[in-house]
């Protein structure tokens, strides 16, 4: 069913944009990439900055610097050949607000209500809205999803393989 659904998509798009921490890289990011990668000819990627990420709430364990070379370096190695450009998110959108050529906003489950609040923002600035394509989350061998806060916690590695728990 989901690689129906990714077919009918096929660089259906010449520009999408997606957002996220990767402060540890793991296999539902890649999922993520992939998507954006299979359905597009060029991605925006907003990294959020480090003073964003705080006032999210969260304690990455990577500062904006490393995960910028970590991302970069996962994209030429599994995804090469692909046109990406990084740029830096202070807030949830980025250039996705007001680039008019973005035309799709690849999201989570988890964040797919941010779609909905980008074209809400882009319909305000006279802009068309763009499409979501949301990818469902990548569940763990336990059938949990896989996160960056199982994986800091030792519950799961970036692949979503259970960790032996120490007694």
């Amino acid at each position: 069913y989901f690689q129906r659904i990714l077919y009918q998509y096929m660089s259906k798009f010449s520009l999408i944009a997606m957002g996220g921490t990767f402060d540890i890289i793991h296999h539902g990011h890649i999922t993520l990439l992939s998507t954006a990668f299979e359905i597009s000819e060029k991605v925006i990627i907003g990294l959020t900055s480090d003073e964003f990420v705080q006032k999210k709430g969260k304690n990455p364990i990577h500062k904006y610097d490393e995960r910028l070379k970590n991302l970069t370096s996962i994209i030429f190695k599994k995804f090469p050949n692909s046109y990406f450009e990084i740029s830096q998110l202070n807030n949830d959108f980025g250039p996705a607000v007001f680039e008019k050529e973005v035309q799709a906003l690849v999201v989570s489950d988890e964040t797919k209500n941010q779609g909905n609040i980008l074209n809400k923002l882009r319909t305000e600035r006279n802009l068309s809205p763009v499409e979501i394509i949301v990818v469902p989350m990548t569940l763990a061998k336990d059938g949990k999803r896989i996160s960056t806060t199982r994986i800091k916690n030792s519950e799961i590695d970036s692949d979503g393989n259970l960790l032996p728990i120490d007694k």
